[in-house]
């Protein structure tokens, strides 16, 4: 995609709400650009002025009848937009050599009747891939925070910036960004300070904090100073391969370090605590999933110690597209290379949802989910990896198998044909929001604590027990003692 040009001619395509407000920004700050047009589709529209700016269409028609030069850009300002129509003028403005071609953010992001330039991005794959994301209408699901001091855990990560980015419209009090990386957590931290300059969130005071979750004492310490209201949980580390080689850094981090942080949130009077799930924690096979797998249920019997008005829960979804250390930023580096673009298997599929789509969801179930719950995202149907990689090939301009090539290489450790989403012990239950399902369970009360004691050994030094500390294969075998689904491996080394 084209590099941002000096006074760049910009036209603005769909001359609603968003187009409208947009429009408005960059007259008003003449350094972003000059608007030449409106693209739209609206008989009702077309051939008039619209704050001064003709509006011109339909959009097929009269996207090729211009001359191109190198400061032309292309916003596409339709938060409504299904996929299928993103794909046709993302495709049709290429086409017509546009430099640029940048998205606002769907509806799932934007507060009906607000949308700023400085919220639009550079169009990916993810924007044209997938299903159609429910309009949930953002602004009244995110009532519910206004004025609250709200921590996000992993605020760095894919989850975390993304529902931190949409808590900037919230009104929220306070915004902390808790995360263990400096670098990510800078960055999240520089990207919403210029969202606010740009007018979004701009009464969100955002405080940055480093810490470890691992570290009992610290998080007993920073939540109480802190006196957040609500958490949402998306710190944990996800790379299944990875999490493979090191397990007993996910089972530490994801399992010990979720009981830290529930542990200091139940001490300091937090209302309202979400955990972000996985289907991985579904009859986990990899380890990453049985970590998962352990902090629903960390979660899930924090409710018996939460005070009057207090709520603990769970929100489980699948795979998003275009997550760090996900396939498709993996696809699209690999094109790049010129590929092959490696899938596991030609059958292998998975449940994909948009950042943005499951973001929203989350902060919905989190205002009005109750105490003690699971709660499952509608995942739709689940899309096969080669169909995915075939469509980035495309995107990039390359034709699948002749110009790029796709190599099987095989599932690795910890990896499945496909997932589920709810185990057998597990039902759905419908619930009044949409695409928001609660979990019922049934059979056996698991027995958590027992579990963890059994892997304490295995993350701490505990005395008596100095062979087990950091030891792979007894963490292992500790972990199908509870969780027989964990995929047993008799050659996995002990350190």
């Amino acid at each position: 995609m084209g590099k941002p040009q000096e006074n760049p001619r910009i036209y603005i395509i769909g001359a609603g709400f968003a187009g409208r407000a947009v429009a408005r920004e960059i007259q008003a700050k003449a350094v972003l650009g000059s608007i030449v047009a409106f693209l739209d589709d609206d008989e009702a529209k077309v051939g008039k002025r619209i704050d001064g700016v003709p509006v011109l269409g339909p959009i097929r028609d009269v996207v090729r009848l211009f001359a191109r030069t190198p400061a032309d850009e292309a916003v596409i300002a339709i938060p409504s937009a299904s996929r299928e129509l993103l794909r046709e003028l993302y495709y049709l403005l290429k086409g017509a050599g546009f430099s640029r071609i940048r998205i606002l953010p769907d509806i799932a992001q934007i507060v009906e009747g607000d949308a700023h330039l400085v919220q639009a991005r550079e169009i990916d794959p993810q924007d044209l891939l997938g299903r159609s994301p429910v309009a949930i209408g953002l602004k009244k699901s995110i009532e519910w925070l206004s004025g609250r001091r709200v921590m996000v855990t992993g605020a760095g990560g894919s989850i975390g910036s993304e529902i931190s980015r949409q808590l900037l419209s919230a009104g929220v009090e306070r915004l902390y960004l808790f995360g263990h990386g400096e670098n990510s957590i800078y960055q999240i931290d520089r990207e919403l300070r210029a969202l606010q300059a740009g007018g979004v969130g701009v009464s969100t005071a955002i405080v940055p904090v480093i810490g470890e979750l691992k570290d009992a004492p610290y998080m007993a310490s920073v939540l109480k100073r802190l006196k957040a209201d609500v958490v949402f949980h998306a710190a944990a580390y996800k790379h299944v391969p990875m999490m493979e080689a090191n397990t007993v850094a996910a089972i530490e981090n994801n399992v010990f370090g979720t009981r830290n942080l529930v542990d200091a949130c139940l001490a300091s009077g937090v209302k309202r605590f979400v955990l972000v799930s996985t289907d991985k924690a579904v009859e986990p096979l990899c380890v990453y999933g049985a970590s998962k797998f352990l902090s629903e249920r960390i979660v899930m019997d924090a409710q018996a110690g939460a005070g009057p008005g207090e709520h603990y829960m769970v929100v489980r979804f699948g795979n998003v597209l275009g997550s760090r250390g996900s396939i498709l930023p993996l696809f699209m580096q690999q094109v790049a290379r010129g590929g092959p673009v490696t899938v596991t298997d030609p059958r292998a599929s998975r449940f994909f949802m948009t950042i943005p789509e499951a973001c929203s969801l989350v902060l919905k179930a989190g205002g009005v989910g109750s105490g003690g719950e699971s709660y499952l995202l509608d995942m739709g149907e689940p899309v096969l990896i080669k169909d995915l990689a075939e469509q980035v090939i495309r995107f990039s301009g390359f034709v699948p198998n002749e110009d790029i090539k796709i190599e099987y290489i095989g599932l690795r450790p910890g990896e499945r044909l496909a997932e589920k989403l709810f185990s057998d012990e597990e039902s759905l239950e419908r619930t009044d929001f949409p695409r928001i399902n609660r979990l019922r369970r049934s059979g056996g009360r698991f027995e958590l604590g027992a579990a963890l004691d059994a892997l304490r050994p295995e993350c701490y030094p505990t005395e008596g027990r100095p062979d087990s500390y950091r030891n792979r294969r007894r963490l292992r075998a500790a972990l199908r003692a509870y969780i027989p689904t964990v995929e047993e491996l008799p050659d996995e080394p002990e350190y």
